[in-house]
């Protein structure tokens, strides 16, 4: 068998990790692909992804297109001579490309499929009060996240566990899981195994402000897993109503106990250094949040510059 010649496609800092264990490994990266600089941030800079800016300070052939299907890139792509893609958190390719080279094109999903199929497979794991995720290496075929599997690796998420630590815990698990997948390509030993559809398959909805705000008439278990399922991006939100003032709020570090009470969901129950908000079953006790044109902060901190009334409520 040829020796491996890879082109890599990825975009955010979850894939900058994968790339960097193929380059300190023995095998040869051609190209890295990764999407064109776009304005971020209230200043709309324009910034460029993790990806470009690792493959930058590597010195790596890189290319930004805009359009994947077109000639100008296809023709830049088959220069590469690539004879194997790696694909890391990118987008949907067209068959044109993931066709392209001899050995194919295989993609990291950072979920056991082929449950959590979709953009944000780590957020919805957590959110969905799973105990266990891991992640998939599979060759892409037309649709997204469906194709034929070469190998799992599986890890525990503990009750506590955001998913800030669990996107770390998965990039180890990732490059692990890569390097072995490439070890059996180069070595002609991968067994592929055909994604089952069987009983309930969860999906990994991309993430958007309806579906990160929290639903107070939820259970508090419930809505204490959306906050660390979205922290510390993109955070759960919610709006906070004292007298005439209305806040868009976030939150991140936060505790649930369950407690039988007579508070009505939603109220805000505060002390100098404490603030917990009643859930239909206990109280969501919040530790850090930001409120909007601010920077997030802790809770007391907070706390010494607002006193919320006795009708404050969160919604």
């Amino acid at each position: 068998m040829e020796k491996l010649r890879i082109v890599f496609m990825g975009t955010p800092d979850f894939a900058v990790g994968i790339l960097n264990t193929i380059y300190n490994s023995n095998y040869e990266i051609v190209g890295v692909i990764t999407a064109p600089d776009k304005p971020a941030g209230r200043g709309q800079k324009i910034s460029m992804s993790a990806v470009k800016e690792f493959a930058l300070e590597k010195n790596l052939k890189l290319l930004q297109p805009t359009n994947l299907k077109s000639e100008n890139f296809l023709n830049e792509l088959r220069n590469l001579d690539a004879n194997l893609q790696i694909v890391v958190a990118f987008r949907m390719l067209p068959e044109v490309v993931w066709k392209m080279p001899k050995y194919g094109t295989f993609n990291l999903h950072a979920s056991l499929l082929p449950q959590y199929r979709g953009a944000a497979p780590i957020n919805w794991a957590i959110i969905n009060g799973e105990t266990k995720t891991g992640v998939t290496t599979f060759f892409i075929d037309d649709k997204i996240d469906t194709g034929a599997m070469i190998l799992h690796k599986e890890t525990n998420i503990s009750p506590t566990e955001n998913v800030g630590e669990l996107h770390d815990k998965l990039m180890h698990l990732g490059c692990n899981a890569v390097i072995e997948t490439l070890d059996l390509i180069a070595n002609n030993k991968v067994k592929t195994t055909i994604q089952e559809e069987l009983g309930e398959l969860k999906t990994a909805y991309k993430l958007n402000k309806e579906n990160c705000k929290i639903n107070w008439s939820k259970k508090g278990n419930e809505i204490y897993n959306l906050i660390r399922g979205l922290n510390p991006y993109p955070a759960a939100w919610t709006y906070i109503k004292d007298g005439h003032n209305e806040w868009n709020v976030k939150f991140f570090d936060i505790h649930f106990s369950a407690e039988t009470h007579k508070n009505p969901v939603g109220k805000l129950i505060t002390s100098k250094k404490e603030l917990k908000i009643a859930t239909l079953d206990g109280y969501l006790h919040i530790y850090s949040l930001q409120f909007p044109g601010k920077r997030k902060m802790e809770t007391k901190e907070l706390l010494n510059g607002i006193e919320f009334s006795e009708d404050a409520i969160a919604f």
